[in-house]
This record gives C-alpha cells, sequence and structure tokens, in this order.
C-alpha cells in the first residue's frame, strides 16, 4: 500500500463544503466535496454521545495548539478521498464549524465558533492537520482499518465486519439498525443492550438470524439488495417476546432472545398466565438471579437453576446436621435419610458435614421455603438424585 504525507491540508480546507446528515448522525462530504468522511464501511459517529465532552475537546485541543493525531486518507482517484481514519474528528471539526455543539470558555460560558473572537476563530480555520494518503487495493485498504485504534476508541467487533463485509447489505442494513433516529430503537431497547451508534441492534439482528455465525452470514450476503431475510427474522423475534411477556421488565434487556426464540417460539403460551408466574417469582424473596425468570417459564418451570433459589445459610446447615447425626446415632442408623432406607453399605454409615448437602424437605418449586423447618442433610449422591421430586 503507497501513503504520502499531507501536511498543508487545514482545518477551513477540510471543512469546505461540509455536510453533516442529523437524522443518521454523520459526516458526509467536505474539502470541497472531494472528502467522504464516512464511507460505508466506517462507524457512526459517537463523540457527541452522552456529555459530549470527546468532541469538545477535539476543538479544546486545537486551541491549545495540541495535535489531535494523524489522519488516513483512501484515496480513490484524483478527485476523490474517503477517510479511512478520523472521521470522528473530522466530523467534530465539521460540527462546531457550523455551530452544531459548543464549548466553554475561559468564564466556563458557552460558546458556538460563530460568536469566537476572530483570532480563535482563525487558530482553529488555520490549524494544519497531519494526513496521509494511502493508494491500494480494497482488501489493502480494509485490512489497514482494521488496525486503526481511532482516538481512543477502539473499533467493537461489528464495527470491523462492516469494514470487511462493506457494500449494499451493510449500507442497508446500517440505514435500518444503527440509525438511532429509528423509532423502534426505544421498543428494542427493552431487549437488546447497548446503542445504534456502536452497532449494537445490527449485530443482535444478525447473530439471530445466523445462529451466531455474523462472519459467515455477511460474507454470503454482502452484494445482497435487501435486508428483507434480516428484518424479517429480527421482527418476528421481537414480536414474539413481547407477545409472551406482556409486562416490560429490566431483566429481559441482553437476554439470549435468539436461541430462546429457536428453542421456544413453537411452544403456546398464554400470556395472562406468563405474566401471572412473572409478578410471582418477581415477588419471591428466595430468588437470586431474576434474568432467568423468563427462560424459566418458557422451559415449563422446571428448571430452578436457572433461578438461583437462595440456598440455606451455614448456621442453618450445622444446626440440622448436628440433631440429625444425634438421632442417627441414637438410632445406629445413617445420618442420610435415604441411606438409612437402603440395603447397603451406607445403611449405617455417619457422613461428615462437608459428604453432606442441604435439601429442602418439600421443594421449593412446590411452594418449600429456605428455612430451617424445611432443611434436611443428605449424602451427596442422594441429594443430587433427588432433583426436584
Amino acid at each position: 500500500m503507497k501513503t504520502i504525507l499531507k501536511t498543508d491540508i487545514t482545518v477551513k480546507d477540510i471543512c469546505e463544503g461540509f455536510v453533516y446528515n442529523e437524522l443518521e448522525g454523520k459526516g458526509l462530504f467536505g474539502l470541497f466535496g472531494k472528502l467522504t468522511i464516512q464511507p460505508e464501511y466506517q462507524r457512526n459517529y459517537i463523540y457527541a454521545e452522552g456529555d459530549g465532552k470527546r468532541e469538545m475537546a477535539v476543538i479544546e485541543s486545537i486551541l491549545k495548539g495540541y495535535p489531535i493525531g494523524l489522519i488516513y486518507f483512501n484515496k480513490i482517484s484524483d478527485n476523490s478521498l474517503e477517510v479511512l481514519d478520523g472521521q470522528q474528528r473530522i466530523t467534530s471539526v465539521g460540527r462546531f464549524i457550523t455551530d452544531k455543539f459548543a464549548i466553554k470558555d475561559e468564564n466556563g460560558m458557552p460558546q458556538i465558533f460563530s460568536n469566537m473572537a476572530k483570532d480563535k476563530k482563525d487558530k482553529i480555520l488555520e490549524t494544519k492537520l497531519l494526513i496521509y494518503e494511502c493508494e491500494g487495493t480494497e482488501s489493502q485498504i480494509k485490512e489497514w482499518f482494521k488496525t486503526i485504534n481511532i482516538a481512543g476508541v477502539p473499533l467493537v467487533p461489528q464495527e470491523l465486519l462492516n469494514a470487511i463485509y462493506s457494500g449494499p447489505f451493510v449500507t442497508l442494513g446500517k440505514e435500518e439498525f444503527s440509525n438511532s433516529q429509528n423509532a423502534n430503537i426505544q421498543k428494542w431497547s427493552v431487549y437488546i443492550k447497548g446503542s445504534a451508534n456502536r452497532q449494537a441492534f445490527f449485530e443482535r439482528a444478525l447473530d439471530w438470524v445466523s445462529n451466531g455465525n455474523i462472519d459467515d452470514y455477511m460474507s454470503r450476503h454482502r452484494n445482497d439488495k435487501n435486508i428483507n431475510e434480516l428484518k424479517k427474522y429480527f421482527n418476528s423475534v421481537i414480536d414474539w417476546i413481547s407477545s409472551v411477556f406482556t409486562d416490560v421488565e429490566s431483566e429481559m434487556c441482553g437476554l439470549e432472545w435468539g436461541r430462546l426464540y429457536e428453542q421456544y417460539h413453537k411452544k403456546s403460551y398464554d400470556p395472562k398466565k406468563v405474566s401471572a408466574e412473572v409478578r410471582k417469582l418477581y415477588s419471591d424473596p428466595y430468588i437470586k438471579n431474576r434474568k432467568g425468570i423468563f427462560e424459566f417459564i418458557l422451559g415449563g418451570s422446571v428448571d430452578t437453576k436457572l433461578l438461583e433459589v437462595r440456598i440455606f445459610d451455614e448456621a442453618i446447615k450445622k444446626a440440622i446436621y448436628a440433631t440429625q447425626t444425634a438421632k442417627a446415632k441414637k438410632k445406629s442408623e445413617s445420618n442420610c435419610s435415604h441411606c438409612a432406607i437402603g440395603h447397603d453399605a451406607n445403611k449405617e454409615k455417619i457422613w461428615s458435614l462437608s459428604e453432606m448437602d442441604a435439601d429442602h424437605v418439600s421443594a421449593w418449586s412446590k411452594g418449600g421455603t429456605t428455612s430451617a423447618k424445611n432443611c434436611q442433610m443428605l449424602c451427596k449422591t442422594h441429594n443430587r438424585a433427588k432433583g426436584n421430586r
């Protein structure tokens, strides 16, 4: 790959013809229209997220005379360039020059570019940037893009995959799932963690439709002119979740809904009964893992391991062990009630505390409490064989 260092391009040059798309949250063009700021393989603009400190820091660095780092352009032709690395910084500068955000002055007051003193404006506009123009094959350019750490914000895996498999499919996918203005984002956020700008929803949609083989799926569909299959499957999962679980709970966010859909969507559920069961389990003080409630219900309310039901504390176990052992010794039988009624060599064995487990006499799933009155000690073999019976 061929690279040439350019040291004569100023902030003013970069911002000539700058266009920012508010709807999609990305910089589009600059450098008199020659520069594509966010080609399709680039991540969305993220510096404005949260309190916007990162985009303000770019401008403050320029005013203080600090370098804002190397910028890389991909040379497409003599009159066409695209940003390979630096689109966050370039977009921050362009947004500031066009009064899209303010920075704080010496007195802590917000100040937009158009209201700044001329000397400060000139300092920003006349700042020269260090830019490498790169020229090479598509695979060389994208391999270089993968290795770049953009201004201290590493690329997430999906952003890398978007770069590798850039094309019509990625473009359409980002328009649907990476657009923070999409009215469906709020609904999706109930079940999926992350932000649209960092590709969370696009990644999850791909994960679900591909059963976790995102790389392979993107490779096969790279040149598709539509994302119909992706959208249909994604919406099927979302609609199924909301139809089964009519109540929205914070613990729903981030669950493996794609796997759960594949495993359970062919079963029939009564939403009213499901809702009642969810409320009952949420009010149960013995449940430690509320995130497991949803899969527990989908699976027929059988696998209590999903709930991490609170176990007996050490004081209860020691007290029950001491009582059982004393009685067992008087009767010359095992202190495990299951061993005591057996016919093998363990019929009279006294197990040590470390060789026994605490067990619910009446199973928790059948209404049994985690209390001393409902506790018995069994040898580990019998306790693990007992299950929920």
